[in-house]
């Protein structure tokens, strides 16, 4: 099966496809269309940039019969509304000779809106858990016509905290329904979600998270802190030829915005930023100008290091070392994507020693070291997390309590008193007493009876 004409695609479909320049499937499309067309349980697990969207695509596409039908037949579930917006434009470029009506919704905008667009009817709904939730309980949306329920990135999505709105959805969702499920990692919630809500799942593994990709050539360089790497970036960034479009990695939203203040004055006409705490608008015009070649530069955290297909991505750089190896081999699986060649650069401290280290033996690969350039100045300015914080010694370990005098001495009579609590506590409590039991509330009752 060397063409996608060895599958017997609809003509629409091929056109479609043509259209892109795609002519040979990638393993795991081979693999996943006849099971997925087989209308069984799928679980595919593959390294990001092997082209899994298109391979769950291809044969809901191929078998997706035209219908004016008001509620969804088929359900992509994704993690990030930046995902929602790509998910829906590939689906749409993938059926670009086919009568389809795709819709995204996803959280972050106005809910109303979404409600009257799904109201109007769709074939494919692409939607965030959380999003498509709120739409379900609001009666925007029913259910009940799916046949196909895909979800993509789950693990990204459980580590989300989305566990939630799945189980709920999956309550909601018709019992007869194709469940396909794809992932770069097998974690133990993932492998209990297949076991607590799949029916005898079929498994494909293609290139597993892990697996460094053959195509993309891995370095790094040892930096002793923050700002020497920002200078040592700005020097590679330098030759607009060789770096003519890159995707730089943070850990953290504050590492992020500070590299751009400190890379702004050089490079801000040809740089974006993008974090979870940018706005919706900011974050997708930064993404479509980085695209579509308009900035040479974007920075971001890991919110961009699954899922995103971005073309023709030259370099990723990972200024730091990310403390979980699997989101090294996310990062990277940016560049080199559809078989292309990419190149990736980690920058690492004395501290990040072990975490590099945790990288190369998930990988069982060794990244080859890069001399320092003697050109890029070794700076001696620290981050307020890299300076030193001073030891808090505890005053009190060595302190001899002394017997009466000095800050030890017995309280006062006016500080002493006991709070005996309002006049009910010390008087009418003992003459009205609260019944234990209702035994002891009849009692009290012919006692009040004798009294009269």
């Amino acid at each position: 099966m060397n063409t996608f004409q060895d599958l017997n695609l609809s003509k629409q479909l091929l056109y479609g496809l043509n259209d892109l320049g795609f002519e040979t499937p990638t393993p795991i499309q081979r693999e996943a269309f006849s099971l997925i067309r087989s209308g069984k349980n799928v679980v595919g697990i593959s390294q990001t940039g092997t082209g899994k969207t298109l391979a769950f695509m291809l044969p809901i596409l191929q078998d997706l019969k035209f219908s004016k039908q008001v509620n969804p037949r088929v359900v992509i579930i994704v993690p990030t509304r930046e995902l929602v917006l790509q998910m829906a434009e590939k689906i749409e470029s993938y059926a670009k000779y086919i009568t389809l009506r795709v819709l995204g919704v996803y959280g972050g905008t106005n809910i109303n809106t979404q409600a009257i667009a799904v109201r109007k009817g769709c074939d494919v709904l692409v939607a965030t858990p959380a999003r498509l939730y709120d739409l379900v309980l609001g009666n925007a949306i029913k259910l009940k016509a799916v046949q196909k329920l895909v979800i993509d990135e789950v693990d990204v999505m459980l580590d989300l905290g989305f566990r939630f709105q799945l189980t709920n959805l999956f309550d909601l969702l018709p019992d007869r329904r194709q469940n396909i499920m794809f992932s770069a990692t097998m974690t133990e919630e993932v492998d209990a979600l297949i076991e607590d809500f799949f029916i005898a799942p079929e498994k494909i593994a293609i290139a597993v998270s892990g697996t460094p990709l053959d195509n993309i050539a891995q370095s790094c360089y040892a930096v002793p802190n923050f700002y020497t790497k920002a200078n040592l970036l700005a020097h590679l960034l330098r030759d607009k030829q060789e770096f003519s479009k890159v995707l730089i990695f943070n850990s953290s939203k504050r590492m992020a915005d500070r590299l751009f203040e400190t890379l702004e004055e050089q490079f801000g006409d040809e740089m974006g930023v993008v974090h979870s705490n940018k706005s919706q608008n900011y974050r997708i015009r930064s993404i479509t100008q980085f695209d579509e070649g308009k900035n040479r530069i974007l920075i971001t955290t890991d919110v961009m290091a699954r899922g995103l297909d971005l073309n023709k991505i030259t370099h990723v750089i990972n200024v730091d070392t990310p403390t979980f190896p699997e989101n090294y081999m996310h990062r990277i699986g940016r560049t080199g994507r559809a078989e292309e060649e990419g190149k990736s650069i980690l920058f690492y401290t004395e501290k990040e020693m072990p975490k590099k280290e945790a990288i190369e033996e998930l990988m069982d690969y060794k990244i080859p070291a890069l001399p320092f350039p003697e050109t890029v100045e070794v700076s001696a300015q620290l981050t307020p997390e890299e300076r030193e914080k001073p030891r808090h010694k505890d005053h009190n370990r060595n302190v001899k309590i002394q017997e009466g005098g000095g800050a030890f001495h017995e309280k006062s009579a006016k500080n002493s008193k006991v709070n005996l609590g309002g006049k009910y506590r010390r008087e009418l409590a003992k003459k009205y007493k609260k019944p234990k039991t209702r035994g002891d509330k009849i009692q009290n009752q012919r006692k009040k009876k004798k009294k009269k």
